[in-house]
């Protein structure tokens, strides 16, 4: 970030341009170059993020879902494959009858990748380059966005009577 004055880089904004520097270091947070160093990385990461991974969904569940979604969080888990990936899901009534995945938050570091990602069960990828909490709490807004966008594209693939808010609340 030498070129960019860190005082007045909005803090979501950093994050992106520690993705970036990464990339052109070849390198992950404070200069991991070996897989080793890069998962124990990634599991500090899930670790910072755990409480507003959680506060996100909390808000969906308590305004949208009117308190009746349950999160689950996994934790780190490692595929056969050796990807890992960390998962923070709310399901309710409505979406399980419908069949239809919960809202998802997953932050994932596939096996040949060279950094860890953050998405959604219907949403893409986001860079996740979180170190301490203060990057962590910067990532709230994003991960508010990637459950909003999962919950929308869910009413694309069934309606909108999953959303509690709307068939038995007072929603505009």
């Amino acid at each position: 970030m030498s070129t960019t004055n860190a005082s007045i880089v909005p803090p979501h904004l950093q994050g992106l341009l520690r993705h970036f520097a990464d990339l052109r270091d070849g390198t992950h947070g404070n200069g991991a170059v070996t897989r080793a160093d890069k998962d124990q990385l990634f599991s500090a990461a899930v670790s910072f993020l755990d409480r507003y991974a959680r506060q996100a969904l909390s808000e969906m569940n308590e305004v949208l879902l009117l308190a009746s979604g349950s999160i689950r969080a996994t934790g780190v888990t490692r595929s056969h494959s050796g990807d890992l990936s960390a998962l923070w899901a709310l399901g309710w009534p409505e979406q399980e009858r419908a069949g239809i995945p919960p809202i998802t938050l997953e932050a994932f570091f596939g096996h040949n990748f060279h950094h860890p990602h953050l998405r959604g069960a219907t949403v893409g990828d986001w860079p996740l380059n979180v170190f301490s909490d203060s990057d962590a709490a910067a990532e709230l807004p994003t991960l508010r966005s990637i459950a909003s966008a999962d919950l929308h594209n869910l009413v694309f693939q069934r309606d909108y009577r999953i959303v509690p808010a709307i068939t038995r609340g007072g929603a505009h």
